[in-house]
């Protein structure tokens, strides 16, 4: 089975046999108590990646967002951009089940922003949520963002799961991807006070732990005050040692996987386009068809598969799915030319998609 559904954008797997060993896999106690060497030592790895004074390690975003009221501080509303992913939107949800005031604005619109930083109560401070990067959707306008709540005192938190790894600084014609794989801090050219940004290391650089990245002073009072990092255990060895090799093949060989998976993404697109199918993503790997009933995707996805070729279902409003193609570079132009086959095989099944694309 050919497979498109994976978020390993690199490519990376880190099989055992690849990583330093170790002798303990874990250290048996909460991080408050204890945390490894390593841990810190890559942490501050990853702030200098992603363009940050300071980072902390976590054993996923979940960890990090359940900590959101750390990060709140009192008298806080907290506005999170429609379509931003679930794990963030379950730490607003925690937030305000202790009281503190949810909205939402609309996903990609800077004036929608303005319009709910405009409407927060008198002497609480807007706490923003965002991804950095929405698959099938592109970017966030972050740049945007961060100049709105810099002007109303809030903070931004960026969720850059989806483009860590991805994303770097200087972007432009010859690799729209910027280089580095830093992020969106890094692909924006954004460096202030008011920014940090979580994110999991397990798409891009196919390790599961997540990173809290920002001024060294809110990483501090984060570790100080995180009520998971009293109760559940660090990042295990395992995960520290994929985390450390990612990096490794990032610093040799990052430019050149991150081109070959941007000329995957191009072929990929050409061919949609050839059998009169619409893909948005623009050039980020995670490639969405244009959105149907969840019926049609259904069948279509039943249709690929029995050539072959799975691709992931994705919810694009209440009553409408889409079909995803996530490429990743360890994908072959022989693996695009098969997934394309089977599409022009599923073709009449797209029906009304295909006529308003």
């Amino acid at each position: 089975m050919l497979d498109f559904s994976s978020a390993l954008y690199l490519g990376l797997r880190h099989p055992a046999s690849t990583l330093r060993p170790w002798a303990q896999l874990t250290t048996g106690v909460p991080s408050a108590l204890d945390e490894p060497a390593e841990a810190r030592r890559l942490a501050s790895r990853l702030a200098a990646l992603c363009g940050c004074e300071s980072a902390l390690l976590a054993p996923s975003t979940l960890h990090l967002f359940w900590d959101l009221p750390v990060l709140l501080g009192p008298r806080a509303t907290v506005l999170v951009e429609s379509g931003s992913y679930a794990i963030g939107r379950w730490g607003a949800e925690r937030a305000a089940a202790g009281g503190t005031p949810v909205r939402t604005f609309a996903q990609h619109d800077p004036g929608a922003l303005r319009r709910a930083l405009l409407s927060c109560p008198a002497g609480r401070r807007p706490v923003v949520i965002v991804d950095g990067l929405t698959p099938g959707e592109g970017p966030a306008p972050l740049a945007a963002y961060a100049q709105q709540v810099a002007r109303f005192g809030g903070r931004l938190v960026i969720d850059d799961t989806q483009a860590l790894g991805v994303l770097g600084v200087a972007p432009g014609a010859p690799m729209p991807y910027g280089r580095g794989g830093g992020g969106s801090l890094r692909f924006h050219g954004l460096d202030a006070p008011q920014l940090l940004v979580i994110a999991s290391l397990a798409k891009g650089f196919g390790a599961p732990l997540a990173l809290l990245a920002g001024p060294r002073r809110e990483v501090r009072r984060f570790t100080s005050a995180s009520e998971t990092r009293v109760h559940c255990s660090p990042p295990s060895t395992a995960a520290l040692r994929a985390a450390e090799r990612a990096l490794a093949v990032n610093r040799v060989r990052g430019e050149q996987l991150r081109v070959r998976l941007l000329r995957l993404v191009g072929l990929f697109r050409a061919g949609v386009e050839r059998l009169g199918l619409h893909c948005s993503g623009g050039q980020f790997p995670v490639q969405a068809l244009a959105p149907m009933t969840p019926v049609r995707v259904a069948a279509v996805q039943a249709e690929l598969l029995r050539h072959g070729v799975r691709a992931v279902a994705q919810r694009h409003g209440r009553a409408r799915a889409r079909v995803c193609f996530v490429l990743t570079a360890r994908h072959s132009r022989a693996d695009v030319a098969q997934a394309l086959a089977a599409l022009a095989i599923a073709l009449p099944l797209f029906g009304e998609a295909r006529l308003a694309a």
